[in-house]
């Protein structure tokens, strides 16, 4: 007799558990909140792939750039000056009872930074593709051109006797050693001296720079009373930047190109009322003065690393596709969130149901258009693509709520209100100084007209 009614007693349970599933706000709400956890997954699985294509990309950039050349950094003209330094050791004789004392010679380079450096630049830019990548490389000839003065190292302690003329040389340092073109010949008054490279393990400063030096300077071309002018010209295939180190007591450099969205970087700004930037390229000029700083002309021993000092332009591809598709799906949350609160205050206030899985077909839709903006931005522009894969996502979505929802109605609301979160979401990411500033207010908006909807819904149908 037990046994025939527990399975009368189970089925009111059931019955009544199935039909607070169906009826139940709460329930509802609590299926919806779970199921928006569970996107949350192939979310993370696509900023993953993000940022797996963006490695990509950074790999074959650098690819690219060690073939063609890379960043251009120039550390020089420097004028390489060795001189004798002398010590003094004694040593005792048991036999005489003396000292004798013997003096030993020591070879020491002192380094002259030019009293004025010019360096005119050219670059001519373009971009190079390999598959879906590209990467800005440039071809640059940098025209240098300024003047030593007579050396004199008494303050260094270091008499004139002392140093070494016929030995000197001049030093050029630069990160793109592969990347020059042509033969470097330093014009000196009126005397021309091609360079060598000179490989120095020793240099632990500027490890990373490549060093090309000069024949002997004759001494006659560094003791005249007069300024010693030099020139040179380098010509270089780089990537990514150029940069310049501000040797001189006084530097100027002035530099014209093709590329219409240069980046100034470094430790000193163009002058900003000389400088142009228009679509068909751009031409800025600097000018630092010794003042400027914080090292002097004149070095002993080594040649000192002063990369931090250098200035100089930027050319990259502006465009980052794959930093907007991360962006936009950091706000993948917000637009299932958002669709799904759309959905049940629809189902809440219409009493249409709509099961958990339309609910799970929705969520996969949306996440569905992540994957079609990355893949798409690979082989058009990020515009393009995210007005592709946004209406054929609408378009999905307006069509599947329409046979849930059983009202042309209440889909082209869906199908408005997708369309304006992801204008909404795409006005967010191209703006930089006041995205937080729309996004916040666009949120606030967006909160308001939910309290304003779900103000006659009968909450306590819990």
């Amino acid at each position: 007799m037990e046994n025939s009614n527990t399975p009368q007693q189970d089925k009111p349970q059931t019955n009544k558990l199935s039909n607070w599933l169906k009826t139940s706000i709460t329930a509802r709400m609590l299926i919806v909140g779970f199921l928006v956890i569970i996107l949350l997954i192939p979310l993370s699985y696509i900023n993953s792939l993000i940022k797996e294509r963006s490695f990509r990309q950074a790999d074959v950039v650098t690819e690219i750039n060690e073939k063609w050349g890379n960043n251009v950094l120039v550390y020089g003209p420097i004028l390489k000056l060795p001189y004798k330094t002398y010590s003094e050791t004694k040593t005792y004789n048991e036999k005489t009872k003396t000292y004798l004392k013997e003096t030993k010679t020591h070879m020491n380079y002192a380094y002259i930074f030019p009293e004025r450096l010019n360096s005119d630049v050219n670059v001519d830019s373009k971009t190079l593709n390999r598959g879906n990548f590209e990467s800005a490389v440039f071809t640059t000839t940098m025209d240098f051109s300024g003047h030593f003065i007579p050396t004199n190292l008494i303050d260094k302690g270091i008499k004139s006797e002392d140093i070494v003329w016929d030995k000197a040389s001049v030093l050029i340092q630069t990160t793109n050693l592969k990347g020059i073109k042509s033969e470097m010949v330093l014009h000196l008054n009126s005397e021309s001296y091609n360079f060598q490279t000179n490989f120095n393990t020793d240099d632990e400063n500027n490890s990373y720079l490549d060093t090309l030096e000069s024949n002997f300077i004759k001494s006659e071309d560094l003791s005249d009373t007069e300024n010693d002018n030099f020139s040179i010209s380098i010509s270089f295939n780089g990537t990514r930047q150029i940069d310049l180190i501000p040797i001189g007591k006084t530097t100027t450099m002035s530099m014209t190109s093709n590329w219409a969205d240069p980046s100034f970087v470094g430790n000193y700004l163009p002058n900003d009322e000389t400088k142009e930037i228009t679509k068909d390229g751009f031409k800025a000029d600097w000018k630092v003065l010794h003042i400027n700083r914080a090292f002097s002309q004149q070095h002993l021993n080594k040649v000192p690393n002063l990369n931090r000092f250098a200035f100089g332009t930027k050319f990259m591809v502006m465009v980052d596709e794959y930093q907007k598709s991360e962006r936009s799906a950091k706000y993948g949350f917000l637009v299932i969130g958002l669709t799904f609160l759309i959905f049940f205050l629809i189902q809440t206030m219409s009493k249409i149901d709509i099961h958990p899985f339309q609910y799970l077909m929705i969520g996969v839709a949306l996440t569905m258009f992540y994957t079609l903006l990355v893949s798409i931005s690979e082989h058009s522009n990020f515009l393009k693509a995210y007005l592709v894969a946004g209406v054929s996502v609408v378009a999905l979505i307006t069509f599947y709520s329409k046979s849930i929802l059983k009202n042309f109605k209440f889909s082209m609301f869906i199908c408005l209100s997708l369309s304006a979160l992801y204008t909404f979401i795409y006005v967010i990411i191209q703006l930089e100084n006041y995205a937080l500033l729309v996004g916040s207010i666009g949120l606030f908006v967006i909160l308001a007209i939910v309290m304003f909807v779900s103000r006659k819904i009968d909450w306590n149908n819990g």
